[in-house]
Formats: C-alpha cells, structure tokens, sequence
C-alpha cells in the first residue's frame, strides 16, 4: 500500500503542476526513459543522505546495491566540494536519503533479467525520501543512474540539488542485449582501463561488455587446461590470469552488465599455433585451424570448459567470420582428409563451425555466430544460434525470417573505430528496420557496437567509444516511440552527457567532430 500511496501522491503534485502532461524534452537523462513527468521545484540533498530498504525482499548479502549507493554518493560529489552546513537550510526542503524496494530476492545476473525501476521524488516529506522500486537489484542500480543524473552542484549555495521536482520516471529497456566489443587481442588493454570501460557502460545502461579476448594476433588469456597458449600474447606483462578475468567478470555483475566472452574459430587463430604448433595446417600456412586434426577440437572443448568455470552469461561468441580455407587446400594432408570425408573447402568450413557448436552446447552454452555462418548455410546451424550481424543492412531481417535470433552490429553504422561515422548515424541506426511482424521483432535480442582494436589502445579506447556509443545506448533502452526522429532533437541531452562523462573522469570526446578527435579549439565542453 505505501508504493501505491506515493505514487498517488505524486501523480496529484503532477497534474496540479502540469495538467498531467509530458515534458520529456526538457529533462536531461540519458537515455531516455520511458516515462518521465515533473514539476517545478528543488530538493537539496541532506549531509546524512542515506540508503533505506524497509520493505524490501532482496537482502543484499553480497553489498550489490550497497554498493551502488556508495558510487551514486561519488559520482555526484566528486566535481565539486559541497559545503555541508545546513544551519539556515529549511527543513521541509531536505531530501533525506533514496528508499529502495526490490521485489526479489535473487541476484543472479542472466540475459533477459528484469530490469525495469520505479522512480518517485515528492515535493514533501517528513522526513522526504526519493523512492525507488524494482523487481530486481539490476533493475534498482540503474534507477540510481538515473537519479545521479537529476543531482547537480549549486553554485550559489554550493550544495547538491535535485531539481524538478516532484518527479515521477517508470522505466524499462526496450531490448535485453546491449553491448560493446572491447578487442584485447590487437592491443592489450589494462584491469584498470576495462573496469573504467564497466563503469561508464553503467552510466549509459549498455548491459553486455563482449570481449573479444583473442585473435590471430595474440591470446593474452590463461587457459589452465592448455597452459601453453597463452604463449601467444605479446609479452608476458600483457596477459590475463584466471583470476583477472574473474575480478572483470565479476566487476562487471556487480554493475548490472554480463561479459560475453569471445573465441574466434576456425579464423582468426594464428597465434594459438605459439604454444601448440599442431593448430597450424603447416608450419608456413597458420590459420585457419587445422580442421582434420582431432587436437583441434580437444583444445576447444578444453578452451570452454575453462570458460564455463569463468564466463557465467548464457551466451558465449564463436566467431566463424572472414574464413579463408586457403590453407586447407595447399596441405596434402588436409586435401587428403578433406577427400575422404567428401567435404570441399566450404562445407569443410561448415563442418568445423557446427563441431564447435556442439562442444559449445555441451558446456551448457547457447552460441553466437558472425553472420557469415548464416549466409553459408544458415539451415544447418543449430537452432538456438544467436547470428551476428555487421556486414551490412538488411541480415537481420533475413535471419529473423528463417525463425533464428539476431544481434545487430552493422559495420556502417555501429562500428566505433569507423571514425567517420558520426553520432547521429549511431543515434539513427533501427534494429528493427523493415521487421513488421511482432513474433520476429523479439528473435532481434538487441544491439552492440563494437570498438575493434587495430589502432586503440589504453591511451584513446575512452575517446573512441564516447561520446558516440551514447547514442546506440538510447537506441537499444528507449522505447521507440520515445527516441527522437530527429537526432538533432536529442544535442543538447546527449552533449550534456558527453560533459557528465568528462566530469565524471571518462575521457569522451568532442560530439561534433570524428571519432575520438580533439577538440578544434578553446570552447565550452557544452558546445562542442
């Protein structure tokens, strides 16, 4: 009865204020929610501002929304210094603390969680708490994120306030996959760089950190049940242990994102044969891996048995894109066993991706595919396969056609080291274009973009991602009917948060220049 009490009485303060109407432009969140309505008055922020959970099922044994308080109160402090005398303060206009109800007891992060939040700030309280409700901890960190955005520095009374209120926000993503590739293979990236990466995915509500781990360049990732491959990284200091890759992991939990861990086969392999030679179809012909060989497919399933120990997301990636099976043809070896079997370099490609499927499945894995798999032979692949689109437009529409889910990925529109392409194209760019029919818009899982590693590393990953993954991020939360047609209708809030990335110490980028560009001279950070 209290939620539904205050929820009333907020809805009364709204339509008093506005006649029950929507206001959503004026309201700087990013992304947008999918109902945002408010008033006209400030709240500041009590030097004692606490968390409250009265109510709530969810116990917090692990600190997960302890947590998350705690950098709600650091990331909204830790631009200015706050003057905490209170003396000449009234009272009625103190907000006192959040209240959180979280409706379940679990914690368990998984594709398809519940993530949707209740929001209410009234005007008037004794004492006045903002309220949050959720049906998950998930859901309740990101109604954090959003209350973080409503706070900002007073300089005249240089205390932390919340404006516009009373407020009242419900919220819900609009897909359950949100994500960005971060590639450790082309460069390596550091513990601390990868955690800076989680933590502004939270701000932006991405919810899946797809970490292409290895390549033919290098594989910088322990894996105990073949130690050797490892001996593929560039230099011993740039390499993962098992518990590294537990700490991101399990970093990344704690802040509502799973990690999607990546092993690229049949291509992309080269630097496996470092440590295991056998990999290679010859010692001069490297990739792809040797598909006559039974090693090959032993190591696999060693590579995700490990990962299942490590990597708890439903899903893990298997590549299976840019195969060139040149090297098969020139071994005698592999022609020989490509002879009896009555395979040809094509279905010799399908014969490994589908092998690697099934030891997939056999760990308890659902697989991802590139999307060369499916326009290969997209009959044979198994029926849970999630395709990854990224050549072009117009796959998913394919893919969903023949009953098969899709993540949307394409290079023209949401690659971020394509540095020409500008925010609005990422804004712009519809997962769903051309998909009319209900039963296949849900095989469409969501989104990703992707910030391939050729030319990033730890000194420019953070100015190639923001401010321009913003832009796919409210695409893939926001409800349709909620997103700009315009994108120039959305500037001036995603400029706002382009500059509460930088004062938050993410080094986004100037909006309205390439990629990860400098800025082009002296300017305010709101105009440029």
């Amino acid at each position: 009865m209290i939620w539904q009490t205050i929820f009333l009485g907020v809805l009364f303060q709204l339509i008093f204020v506005f006649g029950g109407s929507n206001y959503e432009k004026n309201v700087y969140i990013w992304p947008m929610p999918e109902s945002v309505q408010y008033g006209n008055k400030t709240l500041i922020l009590s030097k004692d501002f606490n968390l409250k959970t009265d109510g709530t099922k969810y116990k917090d044994e692990s600190g997960i929304l302890k947590d998350g308080f705690t950098r709600l109160l650091d990331v909204v402090t830790l631009n200015n210094v706050v003057e905490y005398n209170f003396g000449k303060v009234d009272p009625s206009v103190l907000l006192h603390g959040i209240h959180v109800v979280v409706l379940s007891e679990g914690n368990e992060l998984q594709y398809g969680v519940d993530e949707s939040y209740k929001l209410y700030i009234n005007s008037k309280g004794n004492p006045n708490y903002a309220h949050i409700e959720a049906a998950t901890v998930y859901g309740a960190l990101h109604a954090l994120q959003t209350f973080s955005q409503l706070c900002h520095f007073n300089l005249n009374s240089r205390k932390l306030v919340v404006s516009q209120i009373p407020i009242s926000i419900t919220d819900r993503p609009r897909f359950s996959y949100r994500g960005l590739l971060i590639d450790t293979s082309r460069h390596y990236q550091s513990l601390p760089m990868i955690k800076k990466v989680i933590d502004s995915m939270a701000y932006a509500k991405l919810n899946v950190l797809h970490w292409h781990i290895v390549d033919h360049q290098s594989f910088p990732l322990e894996i105990p049940s073949f130690p050797k491959l490892w001996n593929g990284a560039y230099s011993r200091p740039e390499r993962y242990t098992v518990a590294a890759a537990a700490e991101i992991v399990s970093y990344a939990q704690r802040r509502g994102i799973n990690v999607l861990a990546e092993l690229d086969v049949p291509g992309h392999a080269r630097s496996w044969g470092i440590g295991y030679p056998a990999l290679w179809p010859s010692k001069t012909c490297r990739e792809p891996l040797d598909v006559s060989n039974d090693f090959t497919f032993k190591l696999i399933n060693g590579i995700l048995s490990d990962f299942s120990k490590i990597f708890k997301y439903r899903f893990v990636h298997l590549g299976g894109d840019e195969v060139d099976t040149t090297c098969w043809t020139l071994s005698p070896r592999i022609r020989k066993w490509m002879k009896q079997k009555g395979l040809n370099e094509s279905t010799a490609y399908e014969y490994f991706v589908l092998k690697a499927q099934k030891i997939a499945l056999s760990h308890g894995y659902e697989v991802i595919n590139w999307e060369e798999t499916f326009n290969h032979f997209g009959d044979k692949l198994d029926r849970k396969t999630v395709v990854h689109n990224w050549l072009g437009g117009g796959v998913a529409e394919q893919v969903v056609k023949a009953g098969l889910r899709c993540i949307v990925s394409n290079q023209d529109k949401w690659y971020l080291d394509h540095l020409d392409t500008e925010w609005q194209e990422f804004y712009m760019n519809e997962p769903l274009t051309n998909i009319t029919k209900p039963e296949q818009q849900k095989l469409v899982i969501g989104g990703e973009v992707c910030a391939w590693g050729e030319h990033i590393d730890g000194s420019d990953l953070e100015s190639t991602i923001w401010p321009r993954a913003a832009a796919a991020a409210e695409r893939l939360w926001t409800h349709y009917d909620k997103l700009a047609k315009d994108p120039n209708e959305a500037r001036s809030r995603i400029s706002n948060f382009r500059c509460l990335l930088n004062q938050r110490g993410v080094a986004a980028a100037p909006l309205d220049m390439p990629g990860r560009a400098a800025p082009d001279g002296p300017g305010s950070c709101y105009f440029q």
